[in-house]
């Protein structure tokens, strides 16, 4: 992918960075060769980047001609936002405080060049605020009124930059083109490429390290170059042209803010963010359900006016579920009305509203992994021993029930076809569906984003071939979104 930076007067440009090319902002914005450019990525370094400036239309432009332009519009739009600012500030806290505590005056500003500073001590938070900041030279200003808080954000023009931070500059920009961290180099030309975000020290990943290896092994046989990524890559998406997370997902949290950046700049995405949205709350989960009226164990939605209610209506033993919660986290089994009680008030104290549903014993319940809107594996999670649940946490150990994977063909049609009638309410992507099998009868209890794909469990059946399955689904929708092919 070609680097283009763009600049008010090339002539004055003090750097001298290999392997770019920089252009004045009137030929970028009115020469028709770079209307026809494809596959670049465009470092605007505009003095200005004010409403109808050069500087603003040359990243509106570039997103118009399919380049990947660094900042973008929103981005020029939340430095100005003091709301978002805050937002930053508030979600950055902990590493704000621990980075400026040794700081004794009141205020303090940070310049950071393509997510570095000059002092090595302020590297995760320069890196963490590029990422949400996506400007390639920002100074940030902070001010401590009792605890230290973002005040404001301002793009540093190139004519700003002290003398003493030209080489600085250079070495942050070359590592920054050059693709931070790279696990190894690619290996083949390929047409296309795919980041894998994921996280080495999660207790709980959707795949396994084994698995990991399958997916990457699968992209390179189709023609894929396959990157793993993580949190601090969140800069670099503009380098890729799809983004598999497997990673735990949830809407508070920087997988979402991958997802929907990645969603932002034309990428394939898996999980994107409205199925990160949709399945990782319960409540609407409920509601959905209900709505079409697909069958699930009786549910009830609670709150502080109706908890008293709830015994009545489900019944005991009851199953209540915070409605962020996963991996058998946030959900309890209440067996007296003393529990009951006790359970919902907690809950209702971290949640406005809580799911409520009636306790169907089982001994496994059934995982229908559907791609694509097309059902990809079948199994059975046991429940663990002397459990009510698949997974019993005690302390800092996790105990696991047993498994059994099938060819989807052997599984209950019923099963099967409920798992795909609620998969599709949610949209395209890749989820797990879980149904509970009583007395005949199939129940949908959650639908997931983002589910297991594990070695020697969800591919058991179908082995290599599950892994390129998937990563087929990537090419395909790649290839779909770059010849502009929209399905109906």
């Amino acid at each position: 992918m070609a680097v283009l930076i763009v600049v008010d007067n090339p002539a004055k440009w003090p750097f001298a960075i290999a392997g770019v090319d920089v252009v004045d902002a009137r030929s970028y914005l009115t020469r028709p060769s770079y209307s026809e450019m494809r596959g670049v990525r465009l470092i605007n370094l505009c003095r200005s980047y004010s409403y109808q400036t050069s500087g603003y239309y040359v990243s509106l432009l570039a997103e118009a001609r399919g380049h990947k332009p660094l900042p973008s519009v929103t981005t020029i739009q939340d430095m100005k936002s003091q709301a978002f600012v805050r937002l930053v500030s508030d979600d950055l806290d902990d590493l704000i405080q621990q980075s400026l505590a040794p700081i004794q005056s009141e205020k303090f500003t940070l310049s950071i060049y393509f997510g570095r500073n000059m002092a090595k001590r302020y590297d995760r938070l320069s890196l963490r605020l590029f990422n949400l900041f996506q400007v390639p030279l920002i100074r940030v200003q902070f001010a401590r009124n009792g605890k230290w808080s973002i005040r404001s954000v301002a793009a540093i023009a190139t004519n700003e930059v002290p003398e003493s931070h030209a080489g600085f500059l250079v070495d942050a920009a070359t590592e920054h083109f050059a693709g931070r961290g790279r696990r190894s180099p690619r290996r083949v030309r390929a047409r296309y490429d795919l980041a894998i975000l994921h996280n080495p020290q999660e207790s709980n990943p959707p795949s396994d390290e084994k698995a990991l290896r399958r997916f990457e092994r699968a992209a390179v046989s189709l023609g894929l170059s396959c990157e793993f990524i993580g949190r601090d890559d969140y800069a670099r998406l503009a380098e890729f042209d799809a983004l598999f997370i497997r990673e735990t997902t949830y809407v508070n949290h920087h997988t979402y803010r991958f997802a929907r950046r990645a969603a932002s700049e034309g990428l394939v995405v898996i999980d994107d963010p409205d199925s990160i949205v949709r399945c990782t709350n319960k409540v609407f989960l409920a509601e959905l359900l209900r709505r079409h009226r697909l069958p699930m164990p009786p549910t009830m939605v609670v709150h502080k006016g109706n908890l008293d209610s709830v015994a009545g209506e489900m019944g005991l033993p009851c199953v209540l579920k915070q409605p962020d919660s996963a991996f058998s986290l946030g959900v309890v089994k209440a067996d007296t009305e003393q529990q009951l009680n006790d359970e919902l008030r907690r809950l209702l104290a971290e949640s406005e509203l809580v799911i409520a549903q009636g306790f169907l014993p089982t001994t496994f319940d059934w995982r229908i992994g559907i791609l694509d809107r097309r059902p990809l594996y079948a199994c059975k999670y046991f429940m663990a021993p002397q459990h009510w649940q698949i997974m019993k946490h005690e302390g800092q150990t996790t105990h696991y029930g047993k498994w059994e994977t099938l060819p989807v063909e052997l599984a209950p049609r019923a099963a099967v076809r409920a798992a795909l009638k609620a998969a599709n309410l949610i949209g395209d992507g890749l989820y797990g569906v879980d149904v509970k099998e009583s007395n005949g009868e199939f129940y949908i209890i959650e639908i997931n984003d983002n589910p297991n794909i594990e070695s020697a469990v969800e591919d058991a059946i179908l082995r290599d071939d599950l892994y390129t399955r998937i990563m087929s689904v990537f090419l395909n929708r790649i290839e779909q979104t770059k010849s502009g092919y929209q399905p109906a």
